[in-house]
């Protein structure tokens, strides 16, 4: 599991909103992924969060060397008004209760 999130700038939001739904498109294409997802926190609707599930951490890391994935994250740099974050996990998933 990984998560991640980025706070536009607001003169930036509509840009950032472009390049993030753009990526996450391309990344369901992938090899590994399970899902991929970006969502508006509804506190802050500047900060957008990630949240993606790989198949295993080599789909992940061959996710991360994908020149479009650094492209993106280089692109989000200029663009938000703090730095990114980004948090891998590992996960065990639960039966349904």
């Amino acid at each position: 599991m990984v998560t991640g999130s980025v706070t536009a700038r607001a003169d930036c939001l509509e840009e950032v909103r472009r390049l993030s739904l753009e990526h996450v498109q391309r990344s369901r294409k992938e090899p590994g992924c399970i899902s991929h997802a970006v969502h508006v926190d509804c506190e802050n609707p500047l900060r957008l969060v990630f949240i993606e599930q790989w198949a295993d951490r080599a789909a992940l890391s061959a996710h991360f060397a994908v020149p479009a994935s650094r492209d993106f994250v280089h692109a989000l740099q200029s663009l938000a008004s703090a730095s990114a974050t980004i948090e891998i996990y590992d996960a065990t998933r639960l039966q349904s209760l």
